[in-house]
Formats: C-alpha cells, structure tokens, sequence
C-alpha cells in the first residue's frame, strides 16, 4: 500500500517595495509632547506560505542613517553613540518567528528585531493587509501598516538627561509604525 505525498504549499516571495515604505517613530520629548521620525531606507521580503501563514516568514532591514527628525542637530544626536551609534551599528534588522491571523486582514506577527547589537523579541500589530492588487506596469503588490511599542532601554539606548522641574528629556517608551508595500517577486 503506497500512500501519497502531500502536496507542498505555495510559498510566494513579495519583496518591500522602498520607494513606497517607510518607518516611523514616536516618542516623548520633555515628558509634554511628542517627537516623530522615520527612516526612509527600508528593504526586505516576505516568504509568504499561502497553505499556512503561520510558517509566512517577514524579514526587513533599515539603514538607520536613513534616519530624519526634520531637524539636523538632533538626527545627528540619534546617529551618535549616545542613541544609535551608526558607526558600530548602522542597521536595525527584524526577522519574524511567527505570523497569527486576527481576522479581517489583521495578523499578529512576533519576531526578532534588532536595534542597536540587542536583539529581543517583539510583536507587530499588522492591520489592513490588503488584498493584491495589480499595478499599471503589470506588478502584483499589497500593503500593510505594522505597529508596535518598545522600551528603547530594552535595547541599549538609555541616554537621557534629568528636567529641572522632573522627569526626563527622553521617554521610555517608542511607538513605531512600519507603512509597507510588498512587490510580488
């Protein structure tokens, strides 16, 4: 009695699409307001296993000089090694470990990023992945929004400065948002 193979699952490979995503940050400034950025150079893939999203693998790469505050004085502080230390670490890099479907378009996918030599797990919110669609130049693409909060200290950036009145210069906490298209490879 011979049994059959089971057939292998369609993986496609969709690749992000730079000119079209970007990633941006968010944080406290003075404990009274935000600050935000972005890094515009943003590259990397999504191994996407149509049978199966759980085994879907996202990998994405940013050149943190890419970095832009809209204010020169302090990009170059997030570059210097008080923040970022791009001459030691000039890449953050994530690597996903796991892709749960939410419903509705929406996907929970938990990963490894790496910011700064330290490497931790975190857990992207993705909403409204879109359904593919075509491109006037006959290219297949989706797009997707992916948040998440970090503690910045988690990863090593722990530089601040004490307020005369309390508090700090710099919160804790970042809220990063990634815009994303993908280009069907």
């Amino acid at each position: 009695m011979s049994t059959a193979a089971a057939p292998e699952a369609a993986v496609s490979t969709w690749k992000i699409d730079p000119a079209h995503t970007n990633a941006h940050f968010k944080v406290k400034h003075m404990m009274i307001s935000n600050v935000k950025g972005e890094f515009t150079a943003v590259t990397g893939s999504l191994q996407y296993n149509e049978a199966d999203i759980s085994k879907s693998i996202v990998e994405a790469s940013i050149d943190v000089n890419s970095l832009n505050t809209r204010e020169p004085q302090r990009d170059g502080h997030l570059k210097s090694p008080d923040f970022f230390d791009v001459e030691k670490f000039p890449t953050l890099t994530f690597r996903s470990t796991i892709i749960s479907s939410k419903g509705g378009g929406n996907y929970e996918v938990a990963g490894d990023l790496t910011i700064h030599g330290v490497t931790r797990p975190v857990a992207f919110t993705v909403n409204d992945l879109t359904a593919p669609s075509k491109d006037p130049w006959g290219n297949i693409r989706i797009g997707l929004e992916a948040t998440t909060k970090i503690n910045r200290k988690d990863f090593g950036l722990v530089w601040n400065a004490a307020l005369e009145t309390g508090g700090v210069l710099v919160g804790d906490e970042v809220q990063i948002t990634v815009d994303a298209e993908f280009v069907k490879g």
